[in-house]
């Protein structure tokens, strides 16, 4: 179906474009509409044809390496999606299905060749959309990606945090425990045996004004330490966030690949029981889903 250059006046890349520019372009282009669950394309075509959404909504999703569905971008009004393959002429890397009744612009290499030839400034527009479809896919990277919850809080741990938890982990262990023990028996014992020359004599004066002040500076220490711990546990939890959140996302993908798949099987019954031959639309035949 033709275009207009009002459809595409719309569209931000090309709203730059005066009127003659607009008719070429619209002369090139195909107006597409997708029915919901329809596929518009799948991971490993070929990526000659690019979209810009006009309508409705799509769902762009790629396979990691786990052989698990990912969300990479649901595009909104006047966006691009599967540009990046049509420009360096590769396969798609992603699968783009409407997620309900969509109409999108159908733009081959040709169309922006035409396109950059009538308006060279077009260009910059091209790349800043690619850009965004970069910067996206790096969030999506660091998104996904599992780190330890150790090295991301190491990474953010200053030297005042280092020397507080390790004034507290000795602190706290029988090192420390037996150590002062024997510094104290020795101190008693000694002052003791020096008698009227001892310089702390009993009741040990000097001595409690020491642990005083040893108590009165490991306490903060202490407590130093204890944040630092609730900010460690804060970073896991939200780390196991991230993890169930992908969870939620990839089970959800499943109930609705079930769902579309019970779907499809009451077609069939309904076939099946009004005697007619069973005929799979194009679109429903969304092999995709069902992968």
């Amino acid at each position: 179906m033709s275009c207009s250059p009002q459809i595409l006046k719309a569209v931000p890349l090309f709203a730059l474009l005066d009127d003659e520019e607009l008719a070429v372009l619209a002369s090139q282009v195909e107006l597409k509409r997708f029915a919901a669950r329809q596929r518009i394309y799948k991971m490993g075509e070929d990526g000659n044809r690019a979209y810009v959404l006009l309508s409705g909504s799509v769902r762009v999703t790629t396979i990691d390496d786990d052989q698990q569905e990912v969300l990479v971008d649901e595009p909104g009004s006047g966006e691009f999606f599967g540009f990046a393959s049509m420009i360096d002429q590769t396969p798609h890397q992603t699968t783009a299905v409407a997620i309900e009744d969509t109409e999108c612009v159908e733009v081959d290499r040709s169309d922006i060749a035409i396109l950059l030839q009538r308006k060279p400034l077009a260009g910059m527009d091209l790349l800043t959309v690619l850009g965004r479809q970069f910067h996206a896919a790096q969030k999506l990277v660091r998104v996904r990606s599992n780190r330890n919850p150790n090295e991301v809080i190491e990474e953010k741990a200053t030297f005042g945090d280092r020397l507080a938890d390790s004034v507290a982990r000795f602190g706290g262990s029988w090192h420390f425990i037996l150590s002062f023990l024997a510094v104290l028996i020795v101190y008693t014992a000694f002052n003791i045996f020096l008698g009227r020359k001892a310089w702390d004599p009993y009741p040990f004066i000097l001595l409690n004004l020491f642990l005083s002040m040893l108590a009165a500076m490991q306490a903060p220490v202490i407590m130093m330490s204890q944040n630092r711990q609730d900010a460690k546990d804060r970073v896991r939890g939200e780390l196991d966030f991230d993890v169930n959140r992908r969870s939620e996302t990839e089970i959800q993908g499943l109930a609705r690949k079930l769902n579309q798949l019970e779907d499809k099987i009451d077609d069939i019954h309904q076939h099946l029981g009004n005697g007619l031959p069973v005929r799979v639309s194009p679109a429903n035949s969304n092999e995709g889903d069902l992968r």
